[in-house]
């Protein structure tokens, strides 16, 4: 009987240099650490879908909320650990500058790294302009604009000095040079808890019936049905993945007329 010899191994880098000869790109898949993501208002509706869809595509994923939230983004961390990913929980106002940078802080000490930001929080108010305080403007533009500049500004710093690229999604942004892609997502009318407030806000404004409110938004999107927050996950598992490394600076509508 033919000798077995007990196979050596080839050393790594030798691997790396040889196969990159052939497809750099498909070896730097290879080599690299499982991908690190942090989804910031994850504690329901969208954000919880989205966690939850990129845990499913194999990232350990970072979860932030606010305090008031605490159980409800608890519950997402362990539905993601038992998932067999990583899975922790940052406290942050994202319209606070020392508390985003804090949050990316911690994210890069408990994992080692940032590879997707995921700009999800954000707030809606449904009254009339009129009715409609200054502080409570102020507020709406707090969260749902300077929060994503801020998430991006400290991802992006990190994003950049580790040199491996990286994916911002919530809102259109350019930064090519570093092998950084931002994109957006318009998820028009999704049912979600931020809308069930919405019907409920009509309801006393208007004195229309439960449910009103989704059935006249469905009527208005192409399909003639409103979105659920898993729809939206799905489009973003796909720009946060490795294979949109080509798509960048596009805001992406889903199957609604209505924007919001």
């Amino acid at each position: 009987m033919p000798s077995q010899e007990t196979p050596q191994r080839v050393p790594l880098t030798i691997f790396t240099q040889f196969a990159g000869l052939l497809n750099p790109y498909i070896v730097r898949i290879m080599v690299r650490n499982t991908r690190i993501a942090l989804v910031t208002g994850a504690g329901q509706g969208i954000g919880e879908a989205i966690a939850l869809r990129l845990a499913k595509d194999g990232l350990d994923v970072a979860l932030n909320d606010i305090h008031g939230n605490l159980e409800n983004v608890k519950a997402v961390s362990e539905k993601i650990m038992a998932l067999g990913r990583k899975s922790s929980v940052h406290f942050a106002d994202v319209s606070l500058e020392d508390q985003v940078k804090n949050m990316i802080d911690e994210v890069v000490k408990e994992y080692g790294g940032l590879d997707v930001m995921i700009a999800n929080a954000g707030i809606v108010m449904v009254k009339p302009i009129f009715e409609t305080t200054v502080e409570e403007w102020d507020k709406i533009f707090a969260i749902n604009v300077r929060g994503v500049f801020l998430c991006y500004k400290y991802a992006a710093k990190q994003m950049i000095a580790q040199g491996r690229g990286g994916r911002l999604i919530g809102a259109t942004s350019e930064m090519g040079k570093h092998k950084i892609t931002v994109n957006a997502y318009s998820p028009g009318v999704i049912e979600s808890a931020m809308t069930q407030q919405m019907d409920q806000r009509t309801q006393e404004l208007h004195g229309t019936s439960p449910g009103d409110l989704f059935k006249i938004f469905s009527q208005r999107t192409l399909l003639g049905y409103n979105g659920v927050p898993a729809d939206i996950a799905g489009l973003v598992s796909y720009l946060a993945s490795e294979e949109a490394h080509f798509v960048t600076g596009q805001s992406v509508r889903s199957r609604t007329t209505l924007l919001f």
